[in-house]
C-alpha cells in the first residue's frame, strides 16, 4: 500500500473510535446504582448513636456518601419514631437533590429486626449544608433502647 492508502485507513480508524467511544468492560453508562454502606458505631444510654462522617471510594455513590454526616440517633418518644439526625454537605460548584436511606440496627448479635428510613429531595445548593431528620416508625413494644446503632445504607444525589 501507498502512504495515501495507510493515511486514509488510518484516519477511518480514528473516526470509527471517536464516533464509537473506545470503551473497556465497564463502560458505557454514566449513570447507575451502587450500593455503598458506612457506619458510626458508638453505643450511648437510651438507644441513641451520634456519629461524624461516613468514608466512602472513588465511584459516584461512594462520593455523595461522604457527603453526609450523622449527628445523632435516637428513639423519639414523642413521635413513637427512630429517628437520624444528618447534615448534608454539598463541597461542589453544583447544586444536588440528595436522597438518604438509613439503616437502624441492634447490638451485634441480637435479636433486632433492622429497620430502615429514607428521606428523598433534600436540596443542598453548592457549597451549602442542610440538616434533615430521617425517620421510621418503631415497632417494638419498649422504649427503643434495643437500637443501639444506625449507619448510612445508600446516598443518591442529582
Amino acid at each position: 500500500m501507498n502512504k495515501r492508502h495507510v493515511r486514509a485507513v488510518a484516519v477511518a480508524a480514528v473516526a470509527v473510535v471517536a464516533l464509537t467511544g473506545a470503551r473497556g468492560s465497564n463502560g458505557g453508562s454514566c449513570g447507575g446504582s451502587s450500593s455503598s454502606s458506612g457506619s458510626n458505631h458508638s453505643d450511648n444510654d437510651g438507644g441513641s448513636t451520634s456519629g461524624g462522617s461516613v468514608s466512602g471510594g472513588s465511584g459516584s455513590a461512594d462520593k455523595a456518601i461522604r457527603d453526609v454526616t450523622i449527628d445523632e440517633c435516637k428513639y423519639d418518644q414523642a413521635t413513637k419514631n427512630l429517628v437520624a439526625r444528618i447534615t448534608v454537605k454539598n463541597d461542589g460548584s453544583m447544586d444536588y437533590d440528595y436522597s438518604v436511606s438509613m439503616k437502624f440496627k441492634g447490638a451485634t448479635g441480637g435479636s433486632v429486626t433492622p429497620r430502615t428510613a429514607f428521606k428523598a429531595g433534600i436540596a443542598v445548593a453548592a457549597g451549602a449544608s442542610q440538616s434533615v431528620e430521617v425517620t421510621t416508625p418503631y415497632i417494638g413494644t419498649g422504649d427503643g433502647s434495643e437500637y443501639t446503632d444506625c449507619e448510612v445504607s445508600r446516598v443518591s444525589r442529582f
